[in-house]
């Protein structure tokens, strides 16, 4: 366990003198500046705190002191014992950090937004819902000293635990069981394990606790001699063999005890290595040799010996152990291991932060780091490359009673409610996060506490399924949509289709498309089982309206490879058309309809200005007289476009509002969509606007994300492309 050091008082006032004491202690192994720092740090906890008491009546500013003596043992550098010192600034008193560096203040930001979540109020003590808090506790940090700090704080808790109430007691320590001991555990910092589970145990399981401390207690004198002898014997022939070791007897800590009286369901009598000796070496060849003497001094127990150097445990603990029947009858344990194994199995991670001469760092240190991370975040997927990525790719957030859900990154407030259940999903009509309303588009962030609004009754939005609007990327979510659009009555999803293909052709400015042609390619028997298919989610009308333009442009292709000559042309920025028997003309596109690629097109020989490319339906071509028809050609897109932009008439229809025209400008700017040109027109007794926005897009597709997004923004009537 981590012991205190005696210039600190386990409880009542610090003095001027324990903080003199203590500073001098750590100059011993940090230099002035640092001292200095911390001497920063000490006086604004004093001017802040002052006397005023932590949960439990113990002075605030000991607590904390005491943290940051918990993170010193274990080697922690300065900014961490800092960050210690300052964890429990109010939020009104963050600008006091400001003298130290960002890492100082971000470090201190992450413990606010930790504290904020107030991990300890949450009742559902399920594996699964531990599980998710321990994980939620990493992704929160973006440095994982801060989860460090948070367990030198639970530590530091327990050791004054019995200054609560009974209550409180019992709810503390049954979190750091299932919550901070394990955490520890996966981190590496065995120390701080060992004595948050002992602590716990000594809560929960009082009356376990007392009986094995108690049989530990009543053979105390005759262990300690006994493991005399083993060390003055073991340390004989290690000094024949020529073998630098350091022998030790090892405590046995209680929790471990009482788990394996339960795992294997024995009595204490039957616990192999209440008694142990500990053999550190060199080398690694060195541990099997101190192997040889322990097994050919006594006689090994069978099934008793395990071997974690060449096979080591998943959070990189290695060491030999071995059982064997001593001189008197009983079992002892042994293990053996290196210094080095020794120095990770006592402070793991923490130890890659510890103090650094002259502020030299490892850079190979940074990187085990990041990859434990990665592990931490993901630990499914330990065995493969995390080195080449390290960012989470899960997030947590909270429901309003402390529940954690575990999401993707990017998921949304509606992938989140039908986390929750899919009837919450299907009536979901806004959300908030953190008090806040926000859009249901907007990707969630790790430690937000999200409250869904629902309807009373109703079904999800059609929309929800489309991948292109954002509603949802989980696809639990887009299954659970499309699930409930497939129980509705038939003709309820014919209707249904129907609408979304007009509404979507009429968008996107294309004509109607031929359904009957595309039956045989989805392997519908009739038109209305199509749009039904479309009205339950199972078919995109945006895939419906796109490939009726293939279709439309193969056709053209097919009738130009017929003519004599195939002329490739410009249009535009980046269009390229394939004119039939005209060579050396020049190609525009008309501004009248703004054809894109895909949509049906048609040349018009113009006097003095080549050819112009006008969409088939447009309707100037329409209105041309029979004289006037006879100069149209056919024309069509290559196959080969090159990368470019082509202009785009965007009609929208809105309630008139502040902000209005800010909102619409945003969406293009984040598609990355140029606009050219803009001409609105304000109803005023109506209070109606309409706005027409000629903007430049690379293709179809982007055209389509645009107006989805334009349709979502609040007040938005109506969005289509304007022929």
């Amino acid at each position: 366990m981590v012991s205190t050091i005696s210039h600190l008082p386990e409880s009542g006032s610090l003095t001027r003198e324990h903080l003199v004491a203590w500073l001098a202690a750590l100059a011993g192994h940090r230099n002035r500046e640092e001292i200095h720092d911390l001497s920063q740090a000490l006086d604004i906890i004093h001017r802040v705190h002052d006397e005023e008491p932590t949960f439990g009546g113990m002075q605030h500013q000991l607590a904390l002191v005491q943290t940051a003596d918990i993170l010193d043992q274990l080697r922690l550098d300065t900014e961490t014992l800092i960050v210690a010192l300052l964890s429990d600034l109010p939020n009104a008193e963050l600008a006091e950090a400001a003298c130290f560096s960002e890492r100082i203040q971000a470090m201190i930001r992450d413990l606010v937004r930790i504290r904020t979540v107030a991990v300890t109020g949450s009742t559902d003590t399920s594996a699964k819902q531990s599980e998710n808090l321990r994980r939620m506790l990493l992704g929160l940090a973006d440095d994982v000293r801060v989860v460090l700090v948070v367990l030198a704080k639970r530590l530091q808790l327990m050791r004054v635990i019995g200054e609560l109430e009974k209550e409180d007691q019992q709810r503390i320590a049954d979190v750091t069981q299932r919550i901070h001991a394990p955490l520890a555990n996966r981190l590496g910092i065995w120390q701080i394990k060992w004595e948050l589970e002992d602590r716990a145990l000594r809560v929960l399981q009082a009356d376990a606790y007392r009986q094995i401390a108690n049989a530990l207690e009543e053979k105390r004198e005759e262990r300690e001699r006994f493991i005399e002898q083993v060390i003055v014997r073991l340390q004989k022939q290690c000094e024949q063999h020529h073998i630098d070791a350091e022998i030790t007897g090892r405590p046995k800590h209680i929790y471990s005890i009482w788990k394996k009286m339960q795992r294997k369901g024995v009595d204490f009598s039957e616990i192999f290595d209440v008694r142990a000796v500990r053999v550190l070496v060199d080398t690694v060849a060195h541990c099997y040799e101190v192997l040889g003497m322990v097994h050919g001094t006594w006689q090994p127990i069978p099934r008793e010996f395990d071997d974690y150097i060449a096979h080591p445990k998943e959070n990189g603990y290695r060491s030999l152990h071995t059982a064997v029947v001593g001189d008197d009858g009983k079992p002892l344990e042994v293990q053996i291991r290196t210094r080095q194994m020794h120095e990770h199995a006592e402070c793991g991670v923490a130890a890659h932060w510890r103090y650094k001469e002259d502020g030299k760092g490892d850079a190979e240190l940074e990187r085990r780091i990041e990859w434990m991370r990665a592990w931490l975040e993901q630990p499914g997927d330990a065995s493969e490359d995390t080195d080449a990525e390290f960012e989470a790719q899960r997030i947590y957030v909270l429901t309003p009673n402390g529940k954690v859900v575990e999401l993707p990154r990017g998921a949304t407030a509606v992938d989140f409610a039908y986390a929750i259940h899919s009837s919450v999903g299907h009536r979901c009509r806004g959300a908030k996060a953190d008090g806040k309303m926000i859009s249901l588009t907007q990707p969630l962030e790790s430690g937000q506490t999200v409250e869904i609004i629902t309807a009373k009754e109703g079904g999800p939005s059609l929309d929800w399924a489309n991948a292109s609007s954002g509603y949802v990327v989980t696809s639990r979510a887009r299954n659970r949509i499309r699930h409930w659009f497939k129980r509705q009555g038939y003709e309820q999803h014919v209707q249904l289709g129907k609408a979304s293909l007009e509404k979507e052709t009429s968008r996107l400015g294309v004509r109607k498309p031929d359904l009957e042609s595309l039956l045989p390619k989805y392997n519908f028997k009739s038109v209305d089982d199509l749009y039904a298919a479309i009205g339950r989610g199972e078919v995109s009308a945006i895939q419906i309206a796109n490939l009726q333009i293939e279709m439309a442009r193969d056709d053209d292709e097919e009738i130009t490879a017929k003519a004599d000559r195939r002329i490739s042309r410009h249009v535009g920025k980046g269009g390229q058309v394939v004119v039939q028997g005209v060579d050396d003309l020049m190609t525009h596109t008309a501004r009248c309809c703004k054809p894109l690629p895909n949509d049906p097109i048609v040349g018009y020989i113009t006097r003095g200005r080549g050819v112009t490319i006008h969409r088939k339906d447009c309707s100037v071509v329409k209105r041309l007289r029979e004289d006037q028809a006879e100069r149209l050609i056919p024309v069509n897109w290559s196959k080969e476009q090159l990368r470019g932009t082509y202009l785009v008439d965007v009609q929208v229809h809105a309630h008139d509002r502040k902000g209005l025209l800010r909102d619409i400008s945003s969406v293009f700017s984040n598609e990355e969509v140029d606009v050219l040109g803009v001409k609105t027109h304000t109803n005023s007794k109506r209070e109606k606007a309409s706005m027409r926005f000629t903007a430049e897009v690379t293709d179809m597709a982007q055209l389509s994300k645009v107006l989805e997004k334009l349709a979502q923004i609040p007040d938005v009537l109506e969005v289509r492309r304007q022929t």
